[in-house]
């Protein structure tokens, strides 16, 4: 019964996707139905509009019409695999990267890579961010080896070649009035410390600081990295301006607790 139901299931999605007669009976009877084709484009169409809603930079870049024969090309490679819209459009990014329409537009597939990140950081886990008394708690002995832990809504990303972070930001607070844009590579880093996704330019010594961070070494060894990205990084406001930001949620280690006690 089992494989069975899955095997309708499959052809059931195929048919929905595919507009072509379908090899199961009781699904080729089901498309036969002059009801199946508004059912069918019903389902694509809330699926075009779930992903125009969760990708509103790169829709911003391109016009509605573009965008949505896009994603129509992307919803007829698969439906969603969740019941929530909100998280469809994972693979969106790179479908994207290999579309041959947007191949003289090489930073779309960045623009949506930073639309995913907000998507991410806004459904994350709440969690509250720590400032930077976190660390003067720390005693001095241990604050080396001590582990800062980005908070769960942070979401962070490097782009070497392109200024994907001012396009993404134009296109999604709508500010087309602020003149040529620089053309090098950016690093943005997306927060959600209260109620609402908070974002701001960063540099490359901030994104491996925070890559070491997340990967958990300690504070010497992710200093280390940023000074390896920038020499000249000054890294107490490198790391002031990051637990400004809301981007940690914990210090410390697993078996530690390297708050300084009273004597």
């Amino acid at each position: 019964m089992g494989a069975r139901l899955a095997h309708f299931q499959d052809a059931f999605a195929r048919a929905i996707l595919i507009d072509a007669q379908p090899a199961d009976p009781a699904v080729a009877d089901l498309v036969a139905q002059p009801a199946f084709a508004v059912y069918r484009n019903t389902v694509v169409k809330g699926c075009v509009d779930a992903l125009q809603a969760n990708f509103p930079a790169v829709a911003g870049l391109v016009g509605d019409e573009w965008f949505r024969a896009a994603a129509a090309e992307f919803v007829a490679d698969g439906l969603p695999k969740e019941p929530s819209l909100l998280a469809y459009g994972d693979a969106f990014p790179a479908f994207l990267a290999g579309f041959p329409p947007a191949a003289d537009l090489p930073y779309l597939a960045g623009v949506a890579r930073l639309d995913r990140l907000w998507t991410e950081a806004h459904a994350a886990a709440d969690a509250p961010a720590i400032g930077r008394e976190a660390l003067t708690g720390v005693d001095p002995e241990w604050l080396g080896v001590a582990v800062l832990q980005p908070h769960p809504a942070a979401r962070w990303s490097w782009s070497g070649r392109d200024p994907i972070y001012s396009i993404w930001r134009r296109n999604r607070e709508e500010r087309a009035d602020e003149g040529e844009i620089a053309w090098r590579g950016e690093g943005v880093l997306l927060t959600r410390p209260g109620d609402a996704v908070e974002w701001m330019a960063i540099d490359r010594a901030a994104c491996l600081f925070l890559d070491a961070c997340s990967h958990a070494l300690a504070l010497d060894e992710a200093l280390a990295a940023a000074l390896d990205a920038d020499p000249d990084a000054n890294v107490v406001r490198l790391v002031n301006s990051l637990l400004d930001a809301g981007a940690f949620c914990r210090i410390g280690l697993p078996s530690h607790d390297f708050r300084r006690t009273s004597p």
